[in-house]
């Protein structure tokens, strides 16, 4: 066994041991999991490495220290950020892109995982500013399905000017690492920017290492101040730290719809609004609930922000015009980036992951987020940025 595979296999029980003092098995059970999946990688790697070894065991030191840092549940500096959280982010995803050429042992090619996971570094800190108009009048199936007729993308953000409801959704943010600050402080104020006549936002806005700093996320999403009618749900990870979503988004002037609704008054008439919370058990029964005595606007709109899109299935008949969600980011890896649908989650779970879905009656729009988390990088699914323009083309709820 080489010294690479002992210090690998020697660091992931010390962080088990260590960490696990401080943190419980709830947080360390999961990541020592994937801590020891991705040792196991890098040591098959490491074979491969040849003149690059000192990297090997710089990138993966970074890899320990990245997910000592998570621990710490603090917001880290730039210089760790570029450093730590970046180099290991790309060596984790490189370690697993390039398992055939491990386990094979050919070197022939082995640096275009490294090169795909580079890329990714690009797609993660990036997003796609698109305008997407859509047609709430397009017939949707008995059963949950794509309807790519529903939607329109064009690129770039634009202006004021149509007749339908104009949206900005911001999804998953997850202020940490790859989303800083400034970074959501920009997304906010182009958001702002764009004259929406709404902006709705969809849930999970910090990452373990800002858990407990509400205060930064109310100075991220301090533009939307600006914004007379600014929405929110929770996601699952809001559950963790409640208090300070609470404290993040109320300091920005967002108003948190925990299973509650409100009516606007837009251009376009009344448009009401409704923020399912996330919940693990009973979602049918709970959305049922909080559906059960709200009047829907006449002649208005009824938008649902619901994070996670496996939950719409459960939704009742005609629920709302359109449900807006988050949550998967897109689906994290794919070949969205060269026009394709084709991601992981929908490959391996079935969910909808992104863009435009419909059933009995209810559509669906999947937001690719603006962030990302759990998985280090995007590969192929680029983050979004976008104003949704709202029409009807046709009759109002023709049936397929």
């Amino acid at each position: 066994m080489t010294a690479f595979s002992i210090a690998c296999i020697a660091a992931t029980l010390l962080f088990a041991t260590v960490v696990g003092a401080r943190n419980g098995a709830r947080f360390v059970a999961p990541v020592l999991v994937g801590l020891s999946i991705q040792a196991l990688l890098a040591i098959g790697a490491y074979r491969l490495a040849g003149a690059y070894t000192p990297a090997f065991w710089y990138l993966q030191a970074t890899t320990y220290a990245m997910m000592v840092g998570l621990a710490r549940a603090k917001p880290m500096p730039i210089g760790w950020r570029l450093f730590v959280s970046w180099p290991a982010s790309w060596f984790v995803v490189s370690t697993f892109l390039v398992l055939p050429w491990s386990v094979t042992g050919v070197t022939l090619g082995a640096w275009v995982p490294f090169a795909v996971a580079a890329a990714g570094v690009l797609w993660s800190l990036n997003a796609r500013r698109e305008t997407v108009t859509i047609d709430l009048s397009v017939p949707t199936p008995d059963e949950l399905g794509r309807l790519p007729t529903m939607i329109r993308r064009r690129r770039g953000l634009s202006k004021p000017g149509h007749a339908g409801l104009r949206v900005v959704q911001i999804s998953d943010p997850h202020l940490g690492a790859f989303m800083s600050e400034a970074r959501l402080v920009r997304i906010c104020q182009r958001a702002v920017a764009a004259q929406p006549d709404l902006i709705l936002l969809t849930g999970d806005y910090l990452t373990r290492d800002t858990h407990a700093d509400g205060a930064m996320l109310g100075r991220a999403l301090a533009p939307l101040r600006a914004h007379p009618h600014v929405y929110a749900c929770r996601g699952n990870h809001d559950l963790e730290c409640p208090d300070a979503v609470a404290e993040g988004l109320a300091a920005a002037g967002v108003r948190l719809l925990v299973d509650e609704s409100t009516t606007v008054n837009t251009r376009i008439g009344k448009v009401q609004i409704v923020g399912m919370d996330f919940h693990w058990r009973d979602r049918a029964r709970t959305m049922r609930g909080v559906l059960i005595d709200l009047v829907r606007p006449e002649e208005g709109l009824r938008i649902i922000l619901l994070h996670d899109p496996g939950a719409f299935k459960l939704l009742p008949d005609d629920a709302a015009d359109l449900v807006l969600a988050g949550h998967t980011h897109g689906g994290h890896v794919g070949l969205v980036s060269l026009g394709l649908d084709w991601t992981a989650v929908r490959a391996l779970a079935g969910l909808p992951d992104h863009g435009a879905w419909g059933q009995r009656h209810n559509r669906l729009y999947v937001h690719r987020a603006n962030g990302h988390y759990g998985f280090p990088l995007r590969i192929g699914v680029p983050a979004e940025e976008s104003v949704l323009e709202l029409v009807r083309g046709g009759t109002r709820r023709a049936h397929a």
